[in-house]
């Protein structure tokens, strides 16, 4: 953004602008020469000029303040680029196919579990087994360990 300049007349260059005149249709007023010496002398005097700096001095703290502002905002639009490019990348590198496979592999082990027919039908034959292998154990006894204690 360029920076605009304002002009300020000078004591040595204090000719008030030439104006053109309006065109004649109706009544026009005409300027007196008192009233042209007064516009081009005010600029001159310390007073105009101070306050112009003043106002420039206030202008460039705008301007500065600007700047931080639009500095502030840019690193932030960066931030965001980042983090859209990190999202971008995190979700190009997900292989979705390899997550499918995972879960189809979790799935065949879940089927191949026994259900629960199987889990009772294990549980009779153990508990059937287990009584017959007592009877036999209480009945001849363990050879080596002790005789039969039924046997009488």
């Amino acid at each position: 953004m360029a920076k605009i300049e304002p002009t300020v007349v000078t004591p040595a260059n204090n000719e008030p602008p030439v104006a053109s005149p309006p065109p004649a249709s109706g009544p026009t007023l005409v300027a007196t020469a008192p009233a042209a010496a007064e516009t081009a002398a005010p600029v001159a005097e310390p007073r105009k000029l101070d306050q112009l700096s003043r106002i420039e001095e206030k202008a460039a703290r705008i301007e500065e303040k600007f700047a931080r502002y639009e500095a502030v905002l840019t690193r932030a639009e960066a931030s965001l680029e980042r983090s859209a490019h990190k999202v971008d990348a995190a979700a190009g590198t997900m292989d979705f196919a390899a997550i499918r496979g995972e879960i189809t592999a979790l799935r065949n082990r879940v089927d191949a579990t026994p259900r629960a027919g199987t889990l009772f039908m294990t549980a009779i034959v153990t508990a059937v087994l287990t009584v017959i292998l007592t009877i036999l154990v209480l009945k001849f006894g363990v050879p080596g360990l002790f005789g039969g204690l039924l046997a009488r």
